[in-house]
């Protein structure tokens, strides 16, 4: 769980560094809140709320939603979610590294890789798909 802080957790206080050893000029100022602002966007603060692997699976078929299966700090996840904006909370997004049964299901239709996003509709995967499909998916 402390991993997926860790990026987010090192701008903050680079931000902090930036910001005292700068003494408040316009610059460290700017500077510093740039980097707050790109910490909460790779924190899982950008995020939908994580559920679990298998709470996913049963809620998607249920509402009848994509699983987003995502990583923190991933640049093609954070693209992904940036896109679709508010429609995100539609879909159900699962953090990989907190969920070892996620971790697996990725690396079994991603060729022994973890690699993120892949999104399920149904049972078909799509790995990294193009956001505007997405968006799609989601209405």
């Amino acid at each position: 769980m402390w991993r997926t802080w860790i990026l987010g957790a090192a701008m903050v206080v680079v931000a902090s560094v930036v910001l005292l050893t700068g003494a408040f000029d316009v610059t460290s100022v700017v500077t510093s809140v740039l980097l707050l602002a790109m910490a909460w966007v790779v924190s899982p603060l950008f995020f939908p709320h994580h559920v679990d692997d298998a709470t996913a699976r049963r809620d998607a078929v249920a509402r009848g939603v994509p699983v987003v299966y995502w990583r923190p700090g991933c640049t093609f996840c954070i693209r992904l979610r940036a896109t679709v904006r508010s429609r995100a909370r539609r879909a159900i997004w699962v953090d990989i590294w907190r969920d070892p049964a996620a971790a697996a299901r990725v690396r079994e239709v991603n060729g022994g890789n973890e690699t993120v996003p892949t999104v399920f509709v149904g049972d078909v995967s799509h790995t990294n798909p193009d956001p505007r499909w997405f968006r799609d998916r989601l209405g």
